[in-house]
């Protein structure tokens, strides 16, 4: 491999986003994998995931508006916390102004589950769902944008995102 100039790829770290082993109750899985939309404002998606950067772990929290496909809250920050989620979604909703009834679907991560966190979706009449335990494909939509966006980056920067597990 010396004489060719060839190295091995390593395998680097995974780095988890979801602590889905908590006392918190979780909310019905409203969306059972219906990803459509037909009006802004219906369907939010959410989720957590990392960046990895020169000086070190950073943390999204995004969410996306299902009838646009677009991020319409999102927070960036060191640590994983229900803060985090919470500041995303307040900036979707300064953003967005939604009317009672919409949807927002995320995992079964703590952040989202934090009595804090539905605290803040009732008191602006929002309806909470989560997806099944164990279950990627309950949030697939939020997933693959994650994917793509961190794709995009890595391009962008001309280096590649290492594997997620499952």
């Amino acid at each position: 491999m010396k004489e060719n100039n060839i190295a091995a790829k390593t395998k680097k770290k995974f780095k988890a986003t979801t602590n889905s082993k908590h006392s918190y109750p979780v909310a019905p899985n409203i969306l059972n994998q219906d990803f459509k939309a037909t009006k802004p404002n219906q369907i939010w998606v959410a989720d957590i995931t990392y960046i990895p950067t020169d000086e070190g772990w950073l943390y999204l929290a995004a969410i996306v508006d299902l009838f646009h496909r677009k991020v319409v809250g999102w927070a960036m920050d060191s640590t994983m916390t229900k803060q985090l989620c919470i500041d995303a979604l307040n900036q979707a909703i300064g953003r967005c102004r939604p009317s009672r009834g919409l949807i927002h679907h995320s995992d079964r991560g703590v952040q989202y589950a934090s009595n804090e966190y539905k605290n803040l979706l009732k008191n602006n009449g929002i309806t909470q769902s989560m997806s099944r335990k164990g279950n990627c494909y309950d949030n697939a939509c939020m997933e693959s944008f994650l994917v793509h966006l961190k794709r995009s980056l890595f391009t962008l920067q001309g280096s590649r995102p290492e594997p997620r597990p499952g």
